[in-house]
């Protein structure tokens, strides 16, 4: 099985150096480079061959958010917020600059490491506060969500996606397959010009892309 490859990018030596042991230990990882730096980080991903970037956000030069947007833009790699910081405006920004997750800094080395690999596996994460503030969100949606783009089912898909529910929940909850889900929410991204998941949450209840 191929490694995961990551980039660490935090301006804490104690973090970045920290998370590169941890991830150095477990056969499931490789970490391609460590930067202080969003610009470091952009930089590492431009020259490395790059699955993931575990990315702080308040970071010297560049911030996290603008490398987000640079490293996502190429589709150098999948970015993976991690951070101190929960503000709704940060969460915003991260997101609709392509961050596929969004963590705070209270997990155990193994339950980052878990969210990694949903990630590459073409998940999305978002902790259970990070979800409860953008469902919060949802009294700022205004019309730029264009609900004509689509049909009855694909409006129950998006509103439960936005709910935080799994494909497997939604399946349960709408008497379909799962199968199903996976073709409406695909329908849904191609319909909205979304790349991913977390997109439709914040789409929805932001009216924003």
């Amino acid at each position: 099985m191929a490694k995961i490859r990551v980039i660490v990018a935090d301006d804490s030596d104690f973090v970045r150096d920290g998370l590169k042991i941890i991830f150095e230990l477990d056969d499931e990882f490789e970490v391609v480079g460590t930067a202080a730096s969003g610009k470091e980080a952009v930089e590492l991903a431009t020259m490395r061959k790059t699955d993931i970037v575990l990315m702080d956000l308040e970071m010297p030069v560049m911030d996290g958010i603008e490398a987000t947007k640079q490293i996502t833009a190429q589709s150098l790699a999948k970015v993976l917020v991690l951070t101190t910081f929960d503000d709704d405006e940060r969460i915003q920004k991260a997101l609709l600059n392509g961050a596929k997750g969004y963590l705070i800094k209270n997990h155990t080395p193994d339950k980052i490491k878990q969210m990694l690999k949903a990630l590459y596996s073409g998940g999305n994460v978002l902790d259970e506060c990070i979800f409860d503030k953008i469902t919060q969100m949802g009294q700022f949606k205004n019309m730029s969500f264009d609900e004509s783009l689509f049909t009855q089912r694909e409006g129950e898909i998006i509103r439960a996606v936005s709910e935080g529910l799994s494909n497997k929940e939604i399946a349960q909850k709408l008497f379909i397959s799962e199968g199903t889900v996976k073709n409406h929410i695909s329908a849904v991204l191609d319909k909205a010009d979304l790349t991913h998941r977390t997109q439709i949450a914040v789409y929805y209840l932001t009216g924003k892309k």
